[in-house]
């Protein structure tokens, strides 16, 4: 059986993922100095400004605006021939404290879920990384494009991007890369036919192996022209690429964005132990592809619900992994919290080229293999 999946991944520079960059960037900057600050900060880009909004309680009285030039100046945007630049554009900033509904649900004895919510969890045995092809591929893509701009290997490239990765399955595995989408900006008078071999040369075959392009079709800037980009080109907003952020549309997402959110969000903080629960899950070889659902309400610490899926890649029962869960894993936020160090984790690296799939992150670690594998011996369902 034939079968073909595409997955998504941008640029840095794209007005959605700056945005979602400068929110995690301001969020750390509290939490350096404050870890019990309560951030959630959205970040606004259009053609001529930029908009920092939302609330904030905290010791610290955060420098927005240097932390907004810096980001936007480390991405790229440095030059006033980009039309929106570091040095000059207008920020705005609206922030306020914490709902005090909200907070009386969070600052207690025991930390309520910083929101009512359903959050996913995914992980398969596809690639090392315990992601789909297509996703890690795509994700690839858009850091070599950094990588080639940054380093001057192609001087005409711009800050924005977005590329497209499909793979073609056959019986379930992954046998060939069908298309890759490739769009980059780029300065004036750059020809589209030397982008199209600078890119292949540069990017895709540094990146995709070459047994898996075979047959495969390539749409280089399509239009023939990408110079106008990033905020100039699009308005930009936090959260509105929160399929990028996850698992390129191969596992369902709950509709809560992570960016510019402190680690009582539970649709950020419960995300990643939920992807931690699944990949170790998958690692074990309990399963090979897994799939969790998490239900919280605001100010409870327990979850109002916990399901699994395997879709047959287990020779054990869904509800019996589900008991390995509840024996090995806690979903309250304090434990979360506690147990992935989020208090002093850096966010803002994970705001581009997806959260999942780090190494060096710890809810990627597999440290919850060897207790899986002994709890299953154990007891034998």
């Amino acid at each position: 059986m034939k079968k073909l999946f595409t997955s998504e991944m941008v640029c840095e520079g794209h007005p959605d993922k700056l945005c979602d960059k400068i929110s995690d960037a301001i969020l750390d900057d509290y939490l350096k100095h404050d870890e019990d600050s309560r951030v959630a900060v959205e970040t606004a880009v259009s053609h001529e400004r930029v908009f920092v909004f939302g609330e904030v309680s905290s010791k610290y009285s955060c420098p927005i605006e240097e932390v907004v030039r810096r980001v936007l100046r480390e991405v790229g945007y440095d030059r006033e021939e980009l039309g929106f630049c570091a040095e000059s554009v207008p920020i705005l900033v609206d922030l306020v404290e914490q709902s005090p509904d909200i907070s009386r649900g969070v600052n207690q004895k025991e930390i309520g879920a910083g929101d009512q919510g359903i959050i996913f969890g995914y992980a398969c045995s596809e690639t090392d990384q315990y992601l789909p092809l297509s996703y890690v591929l795509a994700s690839k893509l858009a850091r070599r494009a950094k990588e080639v701009r940054e380093e001057k290997l192609l001087p005409y490239l711009r800050p924005d991007g977005k590329m497209q990765v499909t793979v073609e399955y056959q019986e379930g595995v992954p046998f060939r890369v069908d298309t890759i989408v490739l769009s980059l900006q780029h300065d004036e008078d750059v020809s589209l036919e030397k982008m199209k071999k600078d890119f292949h040369r540069e990017i895709i075959e540094k990146v995709i192996p070459k047994n898996l392009l075979q047959d495969t079709k390539y749409y280089i800037n399509p239009t023939g022209r990408f110079v106008i980009g990033g905020p100039l080109g699009d308005a930009g907003l936090t959260g509105r690429k929160i399929v990028v952020d996850t698992y390129g549309g191969y596992a369902p997402h709950g509709g809560g964005a992570f960016s510019g959110k402190d680690y009582t969000k539970v649709d950020r903080s419960a995300a990643y132990y939920a992807r931690y629960v699944c990949k170790n899950l998958v690692a074990s070889g309990a399963c090979q592809e897994c799939l969790m659902e998490v239900g919280y309400a605001i100010g409870v610490s327990k979850p109002v619900s916990l399901s699994i899926q395997t879709f047959g890649t287990s020779s054990y029962s869904d509800d019996f992994l589900l008991e390995v869960v509840d024996q090995l894993f806690d979903f309250r936020p304090d434990s979360i919290i506690s147990s992935l160090g989020l208090k002093t984790m850096s966010y803002e690296e994970l705001a581009s080229f997806g959260h999942f799939g780090r190494e060096d992150s710890p809810f990627e670690q597999l440290d919850k293999v060897e207790a899986i594998r002994d709890y299953i011996q154990k007891n034998p369902c």
